[in-house]
């Protein structure tokens, strides 16, 4: 009889030590997905579609939360980024680290006109004075994505491209 009431016991404890419900983003809610037009394998190159730039894997992070982006460049650049849609701010942020000298960037934004346009300062390289960047991701009617990186050293009255890739799906 001792037995059959230690079993039952333990029995009740794991039952009682199931996992609670999921907490933090509503991964469900549509904000989370405004991006999700960027996720997949990617082949990159520029505008004229000639020159390879490289290659992108960007992919769904913490249930749906966010996305990732590991970046290989075909010059030896290399890239991690981790974009979330906030609640509590209601915008787009990301945080990218690159090989590159200024690694380091910090955007925010969100959805304009059918585009994912994210918007932050770093320090200009060769000026030392503060740097506006602005990248937009527009997704095409084939599918493909398109990603314009402008910077402006004259607080946005003019911008400079900085990086400009069409982003085609790779075979799985």
């Amino acid at each position: 009889m001792h037995r059959l009431s230690l079993a039952a016991a333990l029995a009740s404890s794991t039952a009682l030590a199931a996992p609670p419900p999921a907490t933090g983003c509503p991964a469900s809610a549509s904000e989370y997905h405004q991006f999700d037009f960027w996720i997949g394998k990617w082949e990159v190159r520029d505008p004229s579609g000639k020159t390879v730039l490289g290659h992108s894997r960007i992919e769904a992070v913490s249930d749906g939360c966010g996305i990732s982006e590991h970046w290989l460049g075909a010059k030896g650049s290399n890239g991690v980024s981790y974009n979330a849609w906030d609640v509590e701010s209601g915008r787009w942020h990301q945080f990218w680290i690159g090989n590159q000298p200024n690694g380091v960037l910090q955007l925010a934004g969100g959805m304009v006109q059918g585009s994912m346009v994210l918007n932050g300062t770093k320090r200009n390289a060769q000026t030392g004075k503060p740097q506006q960047q602005r990248i937009t991701w527009t997704p095409g009617q084939d599918g493909s994505v398109r990603q314009h990186w402008q910077a402006s050293d004259d607080d946005g009255k003019t911008w400079t491209t900085a990086f400009d890739g069409i982003y085609r799906r790779q075979a799985e």
